[in-house]
């Protein structure tokens, strides 16, 4: 990976993971603590709010991101029960080179 392919990553990363933070924040005070079903969803909005567009290079949808979130944890459900590579790590990748 070159050190462009690696910045990029790395930034996507660290979006994902200010994502999942973002939300576990949301569903300790606004749902009380429930588990959110429709958390593709959630994480999308927060990341297209947040500039993953940019760091893809071309504008990226809430719905788009939204689909490719719930099918990409699928994929890494499938592959990586025990989740030995962290989620945000295995996403940030696929998007970067995905989406």
């Amino acid at each position: 990976m070159d050190s462009i392919a690696r910045e990029r990553f790395d930034r996507i990363t660290a979006l994902l993971v200010e994502t999942g933070n973002a939300h576990g924040r949301y569903e300790a005070a606004e749902l009380g603590g429930v588990y959110d079903q429709h958390w593709p969803r959630w994480y999308a909005a927060y990341a297209v709010e947040h500039g993953i567009g940019d760091l893809v290079g071309h504008p990226v949808t809430t719905d788009e991101l939204a689909a490719f979130l719930a099918t990409s944890n699928v994929e890494l459900e499938r592959i990586e029960p025990e989740l030995r590579e962290p989620w945000a790590t295995y996403t940030a990748r696929r998007i970067a080179v995905e989406l």
